[in-house]
C-alpha cells in the first residue's frame, strides 16, 4: 500500500454551507477537480479543518473522500486528536472506510515529552494496518518534533510503515538532516504550501502535500521539477511563492481565508465560509494583490 503513496496529494478544503455544515455538492465538485488536474490522491489535514468539526464532522469527513475520490487515488485521512483513544478511533474509521494511509499530528493542547509522544504514535502505529504519516504541524500548531524522534519510529516500525510530513523550521535543513539521518530511507512529503517545494525537491522528497487552491500551478511545477525544466520551474513557481507568503501572515487562518477565497474566485466553492471564531479574515489590500498574482500564475501555466 505505501508505494502508491507518492506525487502530489492536495489537502482537501471542507466546504461549508452558512450555517457551517458541510457542503457536499462543493465537497464533490473539489475532489473531481483535484482528480481532473491529475492528482494522485488526496488528503485531510490542518486546511481542512479537521480540528474545528465535531467528531461527528470529521468522521464524515473521511467517508466522503473515500465515496468521492471512488478509487482515482491514494485517500490519507487526518487522525490526529487530543487523546490516543480519540486518534485510534479515527484511524480506526479511516481503515474500515477504505483509506490508504492515516497522517496525524501529536496533540496540540499540551506539550508532551519525548516518552508520552512515543506512546501516542507507537500505540496509533500498532491499532492500525494502515501507513502512518507522522506530521510535525509546528509551523502553526504545536511544538516541532526531533530528527531524532523520528529516526526512532522509523528504526522500530520501517519504512513502508511510518513517512513524514515534517514542518518545522528551517524546513529544507530538517528535511535533510531526516534524510540523511535515516541513510534516505525516509519518505518525506512537503507541507509547505508549495513556497519551499523547489528546495523540498531537491532535497528528495517523495510527494507534497499542498492546498487545493493552486493545485494546477503545483501540478505543472512537480513536472516541471520532474522534467528539469528549470525556465519553467521558476516562472511558474515564483507567483505561487508570493501567493503562499500572503498566506503565511496570518498562520493557519491565513491560509484558509485566501484559498478558500480562491476555491470561490475558481467556481469551485459556494461560499468562502469557515468555521468560527478564527483570527483573520481577507482585507481588500490583500484581497487585490491575491488576484494580481493569481493571474500572474495563470498566464504562467499559458505559457
Amino acid at each position: 500500500m505505501a508505494t502508491l503513496i507518492q506525487g502530489v496529494l492536495p489537502v482537501l478544503h471542507t466546504p461549508l454551507c452558512e450555517d457551517e455544515t458541510i457542503d457536499g455538492d462543493a465537497f464533490a465538485r473539489e475532489i473531481d477537480w483535484c482528480f481532473e488536474r491529475g492528482a494522485d490522491g488526496v488528503c485531510g489535514a490542518m486546511v481542512s479543518e479537521v480540528l474545528r468539526l465535531t467528531y461527528e464532522e470529521r468522521l464524515n469527513l473521511t467517508q466522503f473522500m473515500v465515496e468521492l475520490t471512488a478509487g482515482r487515488g491514494t485517500v490519507i485521512a487526518s487522525v490526529g486528536a487530543e487523546s490516543t483513544r480519540q486518534a485510534v478511533a479515527f484511524a480506526r474509521q479511516a481503515e474500515d472506510t477504505g483509506c490508504a494511509a492515516v497522517m496525524a499530528i501529536p496533540p496540540v493542547t499540551t506539550a508532551l515529552p519525548d516518552g508520552a509522544l512515543w506512546d501516542y504514535f507507537t500505540t496509533l502505529a500498532k491499532q492500525c494496518s494502515l501507513p502512518l504519516v507522522v506530521q510535525d504541524a509546528s509551523s502553526y500548531v504545536g511544538r516541532a518534533i526531533s530528527i531524532e524522534f523520528y529516526k526512532r519510529l522509523l528504526d522500530e516500525f520501517g519504512p513502508e510503515k511510518i513517512l513524514f510530513k515534517p514542518e518545522a523550521s528551517p524546513i529544507g535543513p530538517n528535511l535533510s538532516a531526516l534524510r540523511d539521518a535515516t541513510g534516505g530511507q525516509a519518505r518525506i512529503f512537503d507541507g509547505s504550501g508549495g513556497i519551499l517545494l523547489v528546495d523540498a525537491y531537491r532535497r528528495g522528497i517523495s510527494g507534497t502535500m499542498p492546498g487545493v487552491d493552486l493545485l494546477d500551478g503545483i501540478m505543472a511545477l512537480w513536472k516541471a521539477l520532474q522534467a528539469g525544466d528549470d525556465a519553467a520551474v521558476y516562472r511558474i513557481y515564483f507567483p505561487i511563492c508570493a501567493i503562499v507568503a500572503l498566506q503565511l501572515q496570518a498562520g493557519l487562518d491565513g491560509f484558509l481565508a485566501i484559498e478558500k477565497y480562491l476555491l470561490v474566485k475558481r467556481g469551485i466553492f459556494g461560499s468562502d465560509r469557515r468555521c468560527e471564531p478564527n483570527a483573520w479574515s481577507l482585507d481588500e489590500e490583500t484581497r487585490v494583490e491575491v488576484d494580481r498574482l493569481y493571474e500572474l500564475l495563470m498566464e504562467s501555466l499559458d505559457e
